[in-house]
């Protein structure tokens, strides 16, 4: 299990930090096929949030084909997260979304791989990029 934190007073929802969380500890392999998350009451005890905040971040996670649950082993990393073209086209058009974003507020092309390089390295288990 990973450390997550969340911020309580930053702008993005505390159900999509826990998401965003995850999401990177999966990214970091520090999460793999089968590693069990906390419990929804566990989780939202531990930050004093209400569970529906933990459920809403899991089942966004369920969506996404990241992790599966059962009454009997909780939530866990998907042993094969989905790589259909659905999953694809939607992280495509986001990305492409995110970097119209970078493009709007006067980011240079040059200074855009640069961030995504770096963003790379911080997300990559060592020996992952070339």
């Amino acid at each position: 299990m990973i450390d997550i934190e969340i911020d309580p007073l930053s702008p993005t929802p505390v159900y999509q930090q826990i998401r965003n969380r995850v999401v990177e500890g999966i990214a970091r392999s520090e999460l793999r096929p089968g590693d069990r998350l906390a419990s929804v009451r566990t989780l939202a005890s531990a930050f004093a949030i209400n569970p529906a905040t933990v459920s809403k971040a899991y089942e966004l996670l369920r969506t996404e084909g990241l992790v599966v649950t059962n009454a009997k082993s909780g939530t866990v990393i998907s042993p094969a997260p989905a790589a259909d073209r659905h999953s694809t086209a939607h992280w495509e058009e986001r990305l492409r979304i995110l970097l119209a974003e970078a493009l709007a507020h006067g980011r240079t092309e040059q200074s855009i791989l640069d961030s995504a390089a770096r963003c790379l390295d911080t997300l990559s288990p060592v020996g992952r990029r070339p």
